[in-house]
């Protein structure tokens, strides 16, 4: 194992060999991966089982053979079940091409049922039913789970073009293909009809996770100025205050969503500050001092075991069960710890 162990330095107590219980393949392979850093040997070995025996197994297990869940379609409905999010799960997941051909099979599907011809990831099929969480969801799903369809490069084009608003069309002019929509697609710099046409920061977190997990040579100029659009937006607020834009709500507080200090797993529309500090992290804003207060907040979650609780669940709403609430969780400790080494300057 080529682990090193000075980024630890931070933890109250190491959580590694908790991670790597054989109880757990799923997480254990994921920790070879990510924190270990495991021979090849031994790493084949963790995905093989995480494949076999693990949620990837059970996820993979309510898909169609035709490569949707619960329904055929563009997938967004049921939440969240269907067909997106069970494709963004398996991403999390540490699914992998390779490893299955029901996987690839899937990507397919959701290429062929939710993608327009310009690169749109949508809920119904059409332009104006795009989501700037689920364009930034999707592409960076596919693109973990091994996806090389020149599709998704596409896609990522328009997702930087829907940010930076070169080359696509106000809501006002109908005559143009690529335009924006009274709906949630309403306007460049993360404008979203959810938070009131303002800039949605769980919008740009996505988006800029997905543009944080591309490789650097297909990072074009325009991709470079999205992400610093991103990357502005993000910072205009301390990060562990999430002071962003709010949008409608039958009973307004005026407040951010309690929501953004929720640690959970897996991560579907609703961002919080971890993911938040793993998107900046990951395009190399680590050790930015704009971002101690977030990391310090990370750090004040964990136990004295280096353990970090569930506090944001999904259970009973997506595949399997990732763990009771308010209890030390394997899964949201290993987001922890990502991010924690990430802010080292290390993959």
């Amino acid at each position: 194992m080529a682990e090193r162990q000075d980024w630890k330095k931070v933890l109250k107590a190491d959580p590694t060999d908790w991670l790597l219980e054989p109880d757990d393949p799923g997480v254990r392979y994921l920790a070879l991966r990510d924190i270990v850093e495991a021979g090849t040997a031994e790493l084949g070995i963790a995905k093989k089982t995480a494949h076999i025996s693990g949620p990837i197994a059970e996820v993979l297990s309510k898909m169609d053979k035709e490569g949707f869940w619960v329904k055929p379609g563009a997938g967004y409905s049921p939440m969240y079940t269907g067909t997106a999010w069970s494709v963004i799960l398996l991403a999390q997941l540490g699914a992998t091409i390779d490893m299955d051909k029901r996987i690839a099979t899937a990507c397919e599907y959701v290429l062929d049922h939710n993608l327009t011809k310009y690169g749109h990831f949508t809920t119904r099929g059409s332009p104006s039913s795009t989501l700037e969480c689920l364009q930034g969801n999707l592409c960076c799903s596919l693109l973990e789970l091994g996806c090389t369809d020149p599709r998704l490069d596409k896609s990522y084009e328009l997702m930087a073009r829907i940010v930076t608003g070169e080359g696509i069309a106000p809501m006002t002019d109908r005559k143009v293909p690529l335009r924006y929509y009274a709906g949630d697609l309403c306007g460049p710099g993360f404008a979203c009809g959810g938070t009131l046409r303002k800039p949605c920061a769980w919008g740009a977190i996505k988006i800029m996770l997905a543009f944080g997990k591309l490789p650097a040579e297909k990072k074009t100029p325009m991709i470079e100025r999205a992400i610093k659009m991103g990357v502005d937006f993000l910072f205009s607020k301390d990060p562990a205050t999430a002071d962003y834009p709010v949008g409608y709500s039958p009973k307004p507080t005026g407040k951010p969503s309690g929501n953004w200090w929720k640690f959970g797993f897996p991560t579907f529309m609703v961002s919080d500050i971890l993911q938040n500090a793993e998107a900046l992290a990951r395009l190399g804003y680590g050790q930015d001092p704009r971002l101690a207060n977030a990391l310090q907040l990370i750090l004040d979650k964990q136990d004295g075991n280096g353990r970090w609780p569930m506090e944001y669940s999904y259970t009973g709403k997506t595949w399997g069960d990732f763990g009771p609430k308010k209890q030390p969780n394997k899964w949201v400790t290993l987001r922890a710890l990502r991010v924690l080494k990430q802010v080292t300057g290390r993959r």
